[in-house]
This record gives C-alpha cells, structure tokens and sequence, in this order.
C-alpha cells in the first residue's frame, strides 16, 4: 500500500515538501490518545529479545532514527511511535540559521537513494533546548539524541566557541550529545574531522557538557564515510584517547561512484550529501575498521545504507552496538521499523542468541 501511495503521490511531489507533509501525519496521529496507542501497539511491538544497553541507556531495541529528519525537536514522540527505539534529532546549531536554497533534497529512486543540500537548516539551540525543556517526562520517554553542529556563518577558527555554546543549552536535556563535523553541506566543517582540531573541539565539548550537567552526559563524534582509512583510524585512536563514549558511522557521502540513475540527472542535481543504498558498503567497511581499532571499548553507531533486517544483522555482529536509519523510511513507508525488529528478532533466535547483545561482534570473534 505505501509502495502504491509513493509512486501515485510523494514521487511526484518536491521531496521536502512530501517530508513536511508525513511528519506533520506523524504528530498529528500521536495527537490523537486512541489512535496513538492503535499506531504504537500495530508498528512498535517490543521484544525482550532486543533489548539493549547502551551508551549507559536502557533502549527497547538497537534501531534509532539518524539525525536530519526532526531537526527541532518537534516530533520526537511521535517517531517513536512508529517503532524508532531511539530518536536523534538536529543537526543543531548555535544560531538558528534558514539552511541553503531550495531545491535542496532530490530523490534517486532507482537507487533507492537521496541527495541532500539542506545546510543544517534548524531554529538554532536556544529554541531547541527551550522546546526539550518543556517536554513531559513519563515512563515511555524515548531517549533522544541531540547532534549539534556549526553555524554557517562562523569563521572556522570560532567553532569551538559556537559547538560549546550550543552544549550549554542543550547537554542537559540530551541523553546522548553528538558533535558532527562530517556533513557536506556546511563550508569547512568537514575540516574539524583532521585530528589535531578534533581535539580541542572534542575536549571543550566535553567540558562544558560537563559544567552544565549533573550527570555525565555521553558524547559522541559522527564522522564521514569520504575519511581515507588512516583518517578513519586517527578518529578512533583520538576518542579512546579523550575517553569519548563512541562514534557515528556514517554521514553522507560527497562521492557519485556506482549510482543506476541518469549521469545527466546527477548533473543537474550537482553537489550534496548522498545517502541510502550507494553508502551500504562503505558503511560496513568503515564500521569493521572501527571495531578491529577499538576492541569494543566504543559504543559503534552504524548508519547508512541499512534498509532491510538483514543490512541491520550484518551490521550487528560486525560490531555495531547500535544502528540508524533515515533514507529507508523515506522509500519503505511506516511498517518500516516493525519488518525490521520482526527479521532481527527471528535473526536473534535463530543464531541461538539469548538477546541481540550476544550478537554484537559474533562474525567477528568467530573469524
């Protein structure tokens, strides 16, 4: 049914637009008691089989929603309703900041794939965190996720200043805080990936996390999948040597290499961020790189490419503790997240797995 609806309608409508209008279904649904709780029971059913510790949080599954999609907060719950056992929401920054011009996401759909341009479009921290602050808190909160990145108009050599305000306002509402300095659609922030400036960004993060929070709040680093594998590794070397908590792999990828759709439609779209399909595999590679550099000393976030229950499986037992999706939800619709818990569950089972931790690693401690 929704492989019909996407052919008849959102195909045909600007991608951004098709996105604001199935976000604004999303939180209209949760609005609603009765039909929040139908959605919830019928696309977030729970298995203790799934159950997962990490990062310090008690998550009712590995599966979250990657940063992009709710970049101010508004939806949270209603994500989680539709079966994400986590939510990340941004990209955030300091200011708030109109993100560049539209068109600015285009749909590759015989390669199941986006391209995006957005330019960390966001409301900016202030009115983020005023927004979290406000939220009720329950027994069903979800854990969220806030990713923060560089305001457009910052010099480079102010940056530290800006992710460091952005913390302050946000770092006690989050349960997990994310520095991105890999999306390709911010001039010069992929340049804070080079770790002799990593380092005093990543420090003063985490101090003035640490200053603004009674409790330690996990901090992460999203990185690209365009890092050559030296790069990659320095990454992982320099957060086990600042005591990060763990790494996001990955973004968006500037590269083109592979793609079914017309050269000359490729063209035209010119530059951005892909993701979806193409990344599957360089997502792999670098999250098994990670692994073999980090012992499991990191909590591994993989993200990219990951459309079925089994882009999921073989991202778990080649080390990833947790998982992300974002692309795969445009082009499978709703009962995304379900087909997906239901093929891990069954994956779990019948690996002869207690619980997806056991998982976490298998290929490669069995190779």
């Amino acid at each position: 049914m929704y492989k019909l609806l996407f052919n008849l309608v959102f195909k045909k409508m600007d991608p951004e637009k098709a996105h604001h209008m199935a976000f604004f279904w999303i939180r209209l649904c949760h609005s609603v008691p009765v039909l929040r709780t139908v959605v919830r029971m019928v696309l977030a059913p729970q298995d203790r089989a799934l159950r997962t510790r990490a990062l310090g949080l008690d998550l009712p599954g590995p599966f979250g929603l990657g940063a992009g999609f709710d970049k101010n907060g508004i939806g949270i719950d209603g994500l989680a309703m539709m079966g994400f056992d986590y939510v990340e929401i941004g990209t955030v920054t300091g200011e708030p900041q109109p993100g560049n011009p539209t068109p600015r996401m285009f749909r590759l759909v015989e390669d199941r794939a986006l391209i995006n341009r957005m330019g960390f479009n966001n409301q900016g921290s202030a009115r983020v965190a005023a927004r979290l602050a406000a939220r009720p808190h329950t027994s069903s909160t979800p854990v969220i996720g806030v990713n923060i990145g560089k305001t457009k108009v910052v010099p480079e050599a102010e940056a530290v200043a800006d992710y460091v305000k952005s913390t302050e306002r946000l770092a006690k509402y989050a349960d997990y805080l994310v520095v991105n300095v890999s999306s390709p659609n911010t001039p010069g922030l992929r340049n804070l990936q080079a770790v002799d400036q990593l380092r005093p960004l990543l420090s003063a993060v985490r101090e003035a996390a640490d200053r603004t929070t009674a409790h330690r709040v996990p901090l992460l680093v999203k990185i690209a999948p365009d890092l050559a594998d030296e790069d990659v590794d320095a990454v992982a070397d320099l957060a086990l040597e600042l005591g990060l908590d763990g790494i996001i792999a990955t973004n968006t990828t500037i590269g083109r290499e592979g793609l079914v759709a017309d050269p000359a439609l490729v063209e035209e779209i010119g530059m951005g961020g892909l993701s979806g399909a193409p990344l599957k595999a360089r997502a792999l590679e670098v999250l098994q790189r990670l692994r073999a550099r980090t012992g499991g000393r990191l909590t591994l976030v993989s993200v990219g490419g990951i459309e079925t229950a089994e882009d999921a499986w073989q991202r778990i037992i080649h080390g990833a503790d947790l998982i992300q999706g974002f692309s795969g939800f445009i082009y499978e619709g709703p009962f995304w997240c379900r087909a997906l818990h239901k093929g891990l569950s069954a994956r779990v089972r019948g690996a002869g797995f207690r619980d997806l931790s056991e998982a976490v690693g298998s290929a490669v401690r069995s190779s």
